[in-house]
């Protein structure tokens, strides 16, 4: 079955976010129903009306700018389908739009720019354009894939058309759901009322039924109450539709996932059941193989020191960055480097306690540098040690994790399991102890169960005698290096 899209918007204060997603509401709910809604529930869905697509529906997430879409990724919650990045046609760039860029390139989703203020007579989208070209934003008019949308959330006029182009994505990116298919679904916001502790919940697969029992973090959590959008009860939810949820005993996080018991190996059968046509753009992303880079997110005191840095960084191939914006270490940046990996580096910048505590727990780095050659200095020692594993793994055969030591007949044999590739008699070894090389030696003979062969393949055990045998312990790593 057909599911409708998840949109989120994004971009900088004032630029008109939460005007938009008014105007939406107004225009697709009726007035009566409109003035039932009485809570906030973090996410909305309209009926758009536009017929020729595989759907006319279409779930905003009214979220508070890219720290909230950054702090759900972190948590792994791949909620939004599309987002869409509001600018301001009149004040064009913004730093909260900047970094709205890179939080979107970085959750890899397809987006729309919407130039927004379109009735005011500065209204500059030329000027836009060009500006994000700065940041590797090329709009199809100037030969991109970028769309962009000139609207007035004021006004009304334009969004229209900004409805019909999510629905036109959806369409390519062929989102489809299964209501028999384990569940899975997000939570987006949090909050305490009279009802006791609620969440807002977008289900991306499966549905969510009053009275079931489901898994959030590791616990059980029996349904309830469902109550959508509007304010009223409902009995399920399919995928993409938002709800409020009670039945909880403590406040979970944003970004936790709810989903059915014995949740990981129902997943696999979902994967292997949808074939590559049906993957999302998303999906294929993540499967991707990881970068051997030192992925950083870089925030400066000023324009100049960006340029300096970024400047040094764009000839050293083994940084990527994901991010680089003038102004302190906010929590975004945590939340973005926590779901990309990233360290973060400041030159000149601050960072509060809270920034601090939220780092120590998601296990974030955050470097701070006042002289800008030592930052130079401390990022090119650690991206040649990188090159230098990279280049040291290109050339590994294989691996094996000593396992026990023992002596037969006067001889030392080392028990061992391959781990990574293979291993074979004659083969030129490297020792390793807690990641640092010890030392080289030969592996001269390989048994299995006192039984010689010339090649142990990954997950093998094994029995090997080595010239010299060295000082070799239990939990030593030897490489094969070809």
């Amino acid at each position: 079955m057909v599911r409708p899209p998840v949109v989120a918007i994004l971009g900088h204060v004032d630029h008109g976010k939460t005007t938009l997603l008014d105007f939406i509401r107004h225009s697709r709910i009726a007035a009566k129903e409109y003035g039932g809604i009485t809570q906030r529930i973090g996410a909305y869905e309209i009926v758009t009306g536009i017929k020729g697509y595989p759907t006319d529906k279409i779930t905003f997430i009214d979220t508070p700018g890219h720290e909230a879409f950054s702090q759900l990724r972190s948590r792994g919650a791949k909620v939004a389908d599309i987002a869409l990045l509001v600018v301001d046609a009149k004040d064009s760039l913004m730093p909260q739009t900047v970094e709205s860029i890179y939080h979107i390139k970085n959750a890899k989703i397809p987006f729309i720019v919407v130039l927004n203020k379109m009735d005011l007579p500065e209204a500059n989208p030329e000027k836009v354009k060009r500006d994000l070209l700065k940041y590797e934003v090329v709009t199809e008019d100037k030969g991109g894939k970028v769309p962009v949308l000139p609207i007035s959330a004021k006004t009304g006029k334009g969004v229209s058309d900004l409805l019909e182009s999510i629905l036109l994505i959806t369409s390519e990116l062929h989102l489809q759901y299964e209501s028999n298919f384990p569940t899975r679904a997000y939570i987006i916001e949090t909050k305490k009322d009279k009802r006791g502790i609620v969440a807002s919940v977008v289900v991306k697969e499966g549905t969510l039924g009053v009275g079931e029992v489901v898994d959030v973090g590791g616990k059980k959590l029996k349904i309830r109450s469902l109550i959508n959008d509007l304010g009223k009860s409902v009995e399920k939810a399919v995928p993409s539709t938002p709800v409020e949820l009670t039945g909880f005993n403590e406040m979970p996080e944003v970004g936790m996932e709810l989903g059915s018991q014995n949740q990981p190996e129902k997943e696999e059968a979902v994967i292997k059941r949808q074939s590559p046509a049906a993957l999302t753009k998303e999906q294929l992303y993540s499967q991707e193989q990881p970068k051997k880079k030192l992925t950083i997110i870089i925030k400066a005191d000023s324009q100049g020191s960006l340029e300096a840095i970024n400047g040094f960084l764009s000839k050293n191939d083994n940084i990527e960055t994901i991010l680089s914006a003038v102004g302190d270490i906010y929590r975004s940046d945590v939340f973005l480097a926590k779901s990309t990996k990233a360290i973060v580096v400041g030159f000149g910048v601050g960072y509060d306690m809270e920034v601090k505590n939220l780092a120590k727990q998601e296990k974030v780095i955050i470097k701070t540098y006042k002289i800008i050659y030592e930052l130079f200095e401390e990022l090119e020692e650690v991206s040649k040690l990188l090159k230098e594993k990279e280049e040291s793994e290109k050339n590994l055969k294989g691996e094996a994790k000593i396992l026990a030591t023992f002596i037969i007949e006067g001889e030392r044999i080392f028990g061992a399991k391959v781990t990574k590739g293979k291993v074979n008699a004659g083969d030129s070894l490297e020792v390793y102890r807690d990641g640092r090389l010890l030392n080289k030696t030969r592996l001269v003979s390989l048994r299995i169960r006192a039984k010689s062969v010339t090649e142990v393949k990954r997950d093998q055990e094994c029995g090997m005698i080595l010239s010299p045998p060295l000082d070799i312990k239990i939990g030593d790593m030897v490489k094969s290096i070809s």
